[in-house]
Parts: structure tokens; sequence; C-alpha cells
């Protein structure tokens, strides 16, 4: 059983680690790529390696009536929501303050889980939320206009809005989790997306991209590749583990990795305030994780 658990954390850690990578190269790849066009182009790479194995992973799941809506919920929030609003966050402010904000996923999963699963939530978990709120607010308050965030208060609140996404998604997730093979889910999810987001990329008005970018375009199959497919696949693979209020606590390493990230490749720094502001989300976040 500690086994199983150890091998689930790892997963996790795993998951955080390659997560808190894609906001910095998304950043730098849609300096080049329109977003829509990069996000279709991870979902078609993922979905095009999971067409090999597909089958070999359906024998491994146990369908029972009414898993199709949270398939289909599963696959409406994360990637189809999620990844408009994120597209959106990403465009309008820096890679490390939207990596900061996904510390808000833990908080969002126990008031989601509250209302939808009937599960006990302390008044502590209430203050965190409230606080974690009050620091993402001193976050995009004190965000500094620049030529990487031409408008960070508007960024951060699509940021907040994919974390709402990220939350259905984590639930409907858990639902599956424990009839479903972690990496079946994630290619469900690919398949999903990469139809949801052909039409968009034709509505942005940009449509498909006339020049081959090397580096840009390698930062995709990076996406497409070691993000979708391994990431959701590790997280997948912890969370049919661990449970969902655990496997959302390991994304407070996220802003962790990513603010370091955002530093080394992009030059990326926050103010005293914003620092503060981070310090009152961490906070927030131990004391909803109290017992």
């Amino acid at each position: 059983m500690k086994s199983s658990s150890y091998k689930a954390k790892a997963a996790l850690l795993t998951a955080m680690i390659i997560w808190s990578t894609s906001f910095v190269v998304l950043k730098s790849v849609f300096r080049t790529y329109d977003p829509m066009f990069v996000i279709w182009g991870r979902q078609i790479l993922a979905s095009m390696a999971f067409l090999f194995v597909i089958r070999k992973l359906w024998k491994k799941c146990r369908y029972q009536r009414g898993d199709i809506k949270y398939l289909l919920l599963m696959s409406l929030f994360e990637p189809c929501l999620y990844f408009v609003f994120e597209a959106m966050a990403i465009v309008n402010t820096t890679a490390s303050q939207a990596g900061m904000l996904t510390s808000m996923l833990p908080l969002l999963v126990a008031v989601a889980a509250f209302f939808t699963l009937k599960e006990r939530t302390t008044p502590l978990t209430w203050l965190g939320f409230l606080t974690a709120i009050a620091g993402a607010v001193v976050l995009s308050g004190f965000s500094e206009v620049t030529e990487g965030a031409p408008n960070p208060v508007l960024g951060n609140f699509f940021e907040f809005m994919a974390m709402v996404c990220a939350t259905g998604y984590t639930i409907s997730l858990k639902k599956l989790s424990a009839r479903y093979n972690p990496f079946f889910l994630t290619a469900v999810q690919c398949f999903a997306g990469t139809v949801f987001f052909f039409p968009l990329i034709f509505i942005s008005g940009k449509g498909l991209p006339a020049d081959f970018v090397m580096m840009p375009a390698l930062g995709i199959i990076y996406l497409g590749i070691v993000v979708t497919i391994g990431a959701y696949g590790m997280y997948s693979v912890g969370i049919s583990s661990v449970k969902a209020s655990t496997a959302a606590a390991f994304v407070n390493l996220i802003p962790v990795f990513t603010i370091f990230w955002g530093w080394l490749f992009l030059n990326e720094t926050m103010n005293i305030f914003q620092y503060g502001g981070c310090a009152l989300v961490f906070f927030g976040v131990y004391l909803s994780q109290r017992r």
C-alpha cells in the first residue's frame, strides 16, 4: 500500500515539474504562432501517438452506465475551455504570474467538493480560500504593464478561470479514474481537443501558419508529446491512487517551479508587492491544508 502511495506521489511530482515548464514554453511559442494553432498542434500530435495504442488502453477500462457524461464533462473542462482561458492568460500576463495562480486549484477543488460531493470543509479551508483570493488580487493589482505582459490584470483573471475549469476536470477525472486506464482518459482529452480547437484556428482569423520556424515548432512538439501525454498521464496515474484533494495539493509546487523557469529563460521578475501577494496565496493554501 505504501509502495503504491509513493509511486502515485512520484507520478504527481513528475507531472508538476513538466506542467511548470509548459507556461514558459507557451509564452515563447506564442510569440511566433497563433495560440489556437499551438493548442491544436499539441492536441493532434498527442492524438496521433495515442492512435497506435488506443485499443490496448480500452481493454483496461470498465465502462459503466452514465460514464459518458463524465467523459464529456472532463473533456469540456480540460482541454477545451481550460486551454482557451490559459491561452488568453499567457498572451496577456507573464508566465510567472500565470503559474502562481495555479496554487489556487486545491482551494477551488475543496470548495467544489463541498457543494458537489458533500465533502466536509472546515472554517480554516474557507479562511484559506479568502486569503488566497486576496493574494491573487494583490498579485494582479500591482502588476506592471510590459511588452511581454500587455494586460496582466486581464491575463490573471483568465488564468483564474482556467483554474475553475481545472477544478471541474479534477472532480470528473476522480470519478472516472477507478475504472479507466489513466492514459486512456488522456487520449480521450486529446481527441476531443483536436476536434474542438481546429475550427478555432480559422475563427481567430489567422488560419494555418505559412512559415515553419524550427524552435517554436519544437516547442509545440514538446507540448504535445512531453506535456500533454507525459504530464496528464502522470497526473491521471497519481489521482487514481490518492484523494482528489491530495492530488490537487501537489499543484502548489507549480508556482515555485514556474517562477524559477520564468526567471531563468524569460528574465521575468516581480516587484515587492507581488511577492507579498504570492505569500498571501501560499499562506491561504497552507491554512486550507491544516487539520
